[in-house]
């Protein structure tokens, strides 16, 4: 097995054991980059960061890909936006410098929407990303060029940031595992921020054990971010013997797509023949997460993307993508006098709704299992002209993020087409331990995620 195809835990036991060094563990992911990335274009920028002497922890000299929207001290961070084309950060976000601190060899900065505002990568600045188990089809997004980055080969594991599930989305798409943490469980500084009261870091890798590794060096609160938390995480679901696995109709309902119904369903078959609960459940307002989501995040994006005016860094506003254009407008017109009441405060009250949809759930189950997204990857430029086709995609996804929730994307099957297909696990804030036992559980009875893409 060539070293870039490892997952952390494998490359852990040969570098402890000898059998390979951190700098042939680099090569030849780098040696990867060369000789695929021409066709995925998973990386905006590709340059080596870590630590050095940072031997013995979980995460000594594993080769990482960073998300473009999270800050890298001297390595060039540009949101994949043209405004931001020559930008070098002067310090590391929080997440990042944490797993420098683990040992991790940063390689490269991933492609994503433009801002992380969008839902296949198709809005970046610098290209396309393109899925690597079909070259006509989208990654995914925002996280697009990270999940690539893992299902190709060219990293061990890779950050992302989950918004309206830009993490799980892709991770489902590229057949990789990916936590969208607790709200706060993981801090944001450093994360050129798109909504505020969303954004989620969070790790993108090749099994649930490698990411509930990368996620314990992440966790935690900081002095930086006033929105972090202390808060311990739960092992309500860790100690009990049978779990109550709740199956929200919802989100098996018309205009999800056969196969993905059908795959996920196995899946929740196979949990429940090794031990695990089912019950259907129902999340009422499952239906209004897309309007109120989206309403709330124009919002916070037109307040935060007013610092990008041209005088303090970056370029002028000429140099923002369309979709960034859209947000912003869209945006301030439901802040604006008049809208106000109607729009923004309208959707905050819907919100507190939708929380408590999943407040009364899981008094009665303790987590979710429903597929990830409505269908497996799309073809490139299939949405792309339809802004609301795109937005609805994410129909299956926002709600975990108006709840503030965790939810663990994992691998349960292939369609016809060999097209990936992916679950997702939901549990109350801070439960992540009890979805790893969860998923790793599933892994250990399955092979889906250990299959890998031939890239022609």
């Amino acid at each position: 097995m060539k070293l870039n195809e490892l997952t952390i835990t494998e490359a852990k036991k040969g570098l402890a054991d000898k059998k390979f060094s951190t700098n042939e563990l680099r090569d030849d992911c780098l040696a990867q980059i060369k000789k695929v990335d021409s066709k995925i274009k998973a990386f905006v920028t590709v340059g080596e960061q870590g630590e050095e002497g940072r031997e013995g922890t979980e995460l000594s000299g594993i080769p990482v890909a960073i998300k473009d929207v999270l800050s890298t001290k001297n390595l060039r961070t540009t949101a994949s936006s043209k405004i931001l084309e020559n930008y070098f950060p002067v310090y590391d976000g929080t997440v990042v410098e944490r797993i420098k601190k683990g040992g991790a060899v940063i390689i490269g900065k991933t492609n994503c929407d433009a801002f992380a505002f969008g839902g296949s990568t198709e809005h970046s600045g610098y290209g396309l990303s393109y899925n690597p188990w079909d070259l006509s089809r989208v990654p995914g997004g925002s996280s697009g060029g990270s999940a690539a980055a893992v299902a190709a080969d060219e990293c061990l594991f890779a950050l992302g940031t989950d918004t309206g599930g830009s993490i799980r989305q892709p991770a489902s798409f590229c057949n990789i595992t990916g936590l969208k943490p607790t709200y706060g469980a993981c801090p944001r500084y450093g994360l050129l921020a798109m909504a505020s009261s969303f954004d989620c870091p969070g790790p993108m890798a090749k099994t649930v054990e490698d990411c509930e590794i990368v996620f314990n060096w992440m966790e935690g609160e900081d002095f930086h971010d006033a929105t972090s938390s202390a808060g311990q995480i739960k092992k309500h679901i860790e100690k009990q013997d049978k779990i109550k696995i709740g199956l929200p109709k919802e989100y098996f309902a018309e205009g999800i797509d056969e196969e993905v119904k059908t795959l996920v369903m196995a899946a929740a078959k196979l949990l429940e023949q090794n031990g695990f609960l089912l019950e259907e459940v129902t999340l009422p307002r499952t239906e209004y997460g897309v309007p109120v989501y989206y309403t709330l995040i124009f919002s916070e994006i037109s307040s935060n993307m007013a610092r990008y005016d041209g005088i303090r860094f970056g370029k002028d506003r000429d140099s923002f993508e369309d979709e960034v254009k859209r947000r912003i407008m869209l945006g301030t017109y439901t802040l604006s006098a008049g809208y106000f009441d109607q729009y923004y405060l309208k959707a905050s009250r819907v919100r507190s709704l939708v929380q408590k949809d999943f407040e009364e759930v899981f008094k009665k189950v303790d987590c979710l299992l429903g597929p990830v997204a409505p269908t497996p990857a799309f073809k490139i430029g299939e949405k792309s002209n339809d802004p609301v086709q795109l937005y609805l995609e994410d129909i299956l996804t926002v709600s975990a993020n108006l709840a503030g929730i965790p939810s663990l994307a994992l691998p349960c099957g292939f369609t016809k087409e060999n097209l990936p297909v992916g679950m997702q696990i939901m549990g109350p804030a801070f439960s992540e331990e009890g979805l790893f036992k969860i998923g790793k559980r599933y892994q250990e009875l399955t092979d889906w995620h250990k299959r890998k893409p031939e890239i022609k």
